[in-house]
């Protein structure tokens, strides 16, 4: 397995563990604590859970090299993945806001919503410290690994952290502010599954780009238009096409040469702009050039 493959599994795995042990406590403390809102966290840690199961089976696959039926290498599926997750998120937000609304409906109604007890209060801080650390912990790693899954998985354990600090809100508001206040709870809820929807959005907008086929950013397109004619001999750039799989980024385009030069010479200005582009997007680029002969005296200006 190679490295980087191993520090994500290793990160993976450790987010797993502090998420195995959350969800444990939160379904106990909700259940024996009283309090809607914890177990309704317990439940977002357990999609949390399940985004770190998805992230080891699928950047197993993302780091296999290309073979007969992926020609660009399986980069997509961690693209996959980190979709898989932004639509957990929502779920998650979802399942949260229609659960609290049920209970802001119960205590309008009449209904009094049950006192929690300190254990889910105790409960609440440490699912926000725990989750607070996971997700410095995970983002660093996910920049350092340039790995969008990884990072989704970061934003992933903060909106966890703070959905345990809405709870932890609700739940001190029902404990010390009195029975009416107890609606404090299921609104923090549905407050904090807003954000969670949100977080959810942002992760899977721009995997559904790269899943279309979108284009690099125009600043990335320039910045290989700028490396391939800084080879000398290279004269213009032409049908220049780009998009990202996965962490990679895919590149075709023609660049005009004199058409004097040897095949061999063009070849290797064609090898000398390859290895630019690699240098600033990665090794693992894929870059296909086209070489076209134009005169000597040919200005790319005109």
């Amino acid at each position: 397995m190679q490295s980087r493959e191993k520090e994500i599994f290793k990160v993976t795995l450790i987010g797993s563990a502090v998420n195995a042990v959350l969800i444990v406590l939160k379904f106990i403390a909700g259940f024996l604590g009283r309090s809607s809102a914890m177990v309704a966290d317990a439940v977002h840690s357990l999609s949390d859970f399940v985004s770190d199961v998805v992230i080891l089976v699928f950047v197993k696959i993302a780091g296999k090299p290309k073979d007969k039926t992926h020609d660009y290498g399986h980069g997509k599926f961690e693209t996959l993945a980190t979709v898989i997750i932004g639509l957990l998120l929502i779920g998650a937000g979802v399942g949260l806001m229609i659960g609290g609304i049920e209970s802001v409906v119960r205590s309008i109604n009449g209904d009094v919503l049950e006192r929690p007890t300190m254990l889910a209060l105790i409960v609440a801080v440490a699912s926000i410290l725990s989750k607070e650390w996971l997700f410095r912990y995970t983002l660093r790693k996910g920049k350092t690994l340039n790995s969008q899954a990884v990072t989704a998985n970061a934003w992933h354990h903060r909106s966890d952290a703070v959905s345990s600090l809405g709870t932890l809100i609700g739940i001190a508001g029902a404990m010390f502010l009195g029975d009416r206040w107890r609606i404090l709870d299921p609104i923090a809820a549905i407050v904090v599954s807003i954000l969670i929807i949100k977080s959810g959005y942002d992760i899977v907008k721009p995997c559904i780009s790269e899943l279309l086929e979108a284009s690099l950013p125009e600043d990335n397109e320039k910045k290989i238009v700028s490396l391939v004619k800084s080879v000398p001999g290279i004269m213009s750039v032409h049908n220049l096409r780009t998009r990202r799989i996965g962490n990679d980024i895919a590149v075709d385009l023609t660049a005009k040469m004199d058409g004097n030069l040897t095949l061999t010479e063009a070849h290797e200005k064609a090898t000398a702009a390859e290895k630019a582009i690699k240098r600033e997007f990665g090794r693992k680029s894929i870059i296909n050039i086209h070489m076209e002969p134009t005169s000597p005296t040919h200005n790319p200006k005109k």
